[in-house]
C-alpha cells in the first residue's frame, strides 16, 4: 500500500522576494540550478546514511522539494511546477502553481517551504481568522482534497 498524497499547490506572493530568494524557489521548483549562495528557505535536509563503519550518522542533503517531472506514479495526471511574473497584473509579484507526489516523510521540509510562501502570499490568500490558504493535499485513494492552510508559521497538515 502506498502512502503517496497529490499536493497542489497555486499561491499569489507579493514582489518583495529577493533574487537569491527567486534563485533558490526556482531550485526548488526544478526549474533552475542550485542556488551558489548558502540555503535560507528551507535550511536543512537531515538524512540517515551509514558509515564505512556500518555506524548511522546524519548527513545533510539537500534537495529540491518541489521538482517533480512527469507521469505521477500513483495520482495520476502530470507532476510539473511553474513560476511565472506578475509584473503586468495590477498586484505585481509572482504566482506559482505546483502539483506533486509527496510521501508524509516529507511534510515537514515540505511545510517549512510552504510557510515561507505563506508569509509572502498576497493578501488575497489570507482568511478571516489569519491562516492563509495555500492549496490541497489529497491522499491517492480520495476523491476529494483537503485544504492546505498556515496558521501561526505551521502547515495544518490533514490526519
Amino acid at each position: 500500500m502506498s502512502d503517496l498524497h497529490e499536493l497542489t499547490i497555486a499561491v499569489d506572493l507579493r514582489d518583495e522576494i529577493s533574487e537569491t530568494e527567486l534563485v533558490e524557489l526556482s531550485w526548488h521548483l526544478g526549474i533552475g540550478p542550485p542556488p551558489e549562495h548558502p540555503l535560507s528557505l528551507v535550511t536543512q535536509f537531515p538524512v540517515v546514511v551509514v558509515d564505512d563503519d556500518g555506524t548511522p550518522v546524519i548527513e545533510d542533503d539537500p534537495r529540491p522539494l518541489l521538482a517533480g517531472r512527469g507521469a505521477a506514479a500513483r495520482v495520476g495526471g502530470a507532476l510539473c511546477s511553474a513560476l511565472a511574473d506578475r509584473a503586468d497584473l495590477p498586484r505585481g509579484g509572482w504566482s506559482l502553481t505546483s502539483r506533486q507526489e509527496v510521501h508524509p516523510d516529507e511534510f515537514d521540509r515540505i511545510g517549512e517551504l510552504l510557510s515561507w510562501l505563506a508569509a509572502r502570499a498576497h493578501d488575497t490568500h489570507a482568511a478571516g481568522d489569519g491562516a492563509v490558504g495555500i492549496g490541497f493535499l489529497r491522499f491517492h485513494e480520495a476523491e476529494v482534497p483537503d485544504v492546505l492552510r498556515v496558521e501561526g508559521g505551521r502547515v495544518g497538515w490533514p490526519t
